[in-house]
């Protein structure tokens, strides 16, 4: 199957169009500005006539400095293009030139690669099923971007190891964000609603941005409070590690590894933790030895029972 095949069977089910909120993409974006100036923007999974990416960009086009700004619309169907501003009328966020492209759009086509050649950032919400081959174009073309994301990916073998070499890391907002979905969308029981303009939506609790741009969140130390006791922090069956199940139960006071949800990395400060390892789930030798293969168990158990993710950190 080609890679634009992929693209279109993610797109042909609705699970990949989720059109991002202007205000989500101005309260994330504005923690990057001084990055911008002079640079390239790419926004390579964008409809230039519907992505708020681009439409953020266009409007603030003079403001942030920038030197270019591209989007390609995505069309499996023909007629997939590129739309490229340079300024003079940012207002106007129809205002650009459009180049045709041969193929479908796709970020994988060779005609949209060497368009990501030429810039500097991407910014974009690009298909969350394609999200590892997504970010592993980001990484092979040396790219800075601020892309959105599943947490659940935090711990995927193409990911983990760019998390936990600080390569790649998490932006400010982590946690529920709603999007706009298609209107031939199907209905899901929760998280999903029709406002009154007859505008489907659908929100997810585990959303986040990823990022390889400095901001000052990643550099604020997490405020630590409680005490290290045997009876709260239970050691592991299968791992060398106490288990903690909430980030801000992590005691200040341990000194060896621990083990945390997942959503410790929202609050970690690479100057305040070390990232050791991650269960062995999504991909064999994650835990650096601290698994106990014997067990057989990739989850980490406590008293028998087993424990959701965990990341395994270390104070520094």
């Amino acid at each position: 199957m080609a890679a634009h095949d992929n693209l279109q069977k993610a797109k042909e089910t609705k699970n990949d169009e989720f059109y991002t909120q202007l205000n989500d993409i101005e309260n994330e974006l504005r923690h990057y500005r001084e990055h911008f100036r002079g640079k390239v923007i790419y926004c390579n999974c964008d409809d230039p006539g519907q992505s708020n990416f681009w439409r953020y960009f266009h409007l603030n086009f003079t403001y942030f400095g920038l030197k270019k700004l591209i989007a390609t619309h995505y069309r499996a169907e023909g007629g997939a293009y590129t739309m490229e501003y340079t300024g003079e009328n940012d207002l106007n966020i129809y205002e650009g030139k459009v180049r045709n492209l041969k193929g479908t759009g796709d970020f994988r086509d060779e005609e949209c690669i060497e368009v990501l050649k030429q810039a500097d950032i991407v910014c974009t919400n690009p298909p969350f099923s394609l999200f590892r081959e997504y970010l592993a174009q980001l990484m092979e073309y040396d790219k800075e971007f601020v892309i959105i994301g599943n947490m659940n990916s935090l711990t995927y073998k193409e990911v983990f190891p760019l998390l936990k070499d600080n390569k790649v890391w998490l932006g400010n907002k982590t946690g529920d964000m709603s999007f706009r979905v298609p209107d031939n969308s199907e209905p899901r029981k929760t998280r999903y609603w029709q406002d009154e303009s007859g505008q489907k939506w659908r929100s997810m609790g585990n959303i986040c941005w990823f990022t390889n741009l400095d901001h000052s969140k990643r550099h604020e130390p997490l405020e630590l409070v409680e005490h290290y006791r045997t009876d709260k922090y239970p050691k592991y069956d299968n791992y060398n590690a106490i288990n903690v199940d909430r980030v801000y139960d992590i005691p200040m006071d341990y000194e060896g590894v621990m083990g945390v949800p997942i959503t410790f990395m929202d609050k970690y400060c690479p100057n305040q933790f070390e990232i050791l390892g991650a269960t062995e789930s999504e991909g064999k030798g994650f835990s650096n030895g601290l698994w106990v293969s014997d067990s057989g168990v990739t989850q980490p158990m406590v008293n028998g029972k087993r424990v959701y993710k965990r990341l395994f950190i270390k104070r520094k």
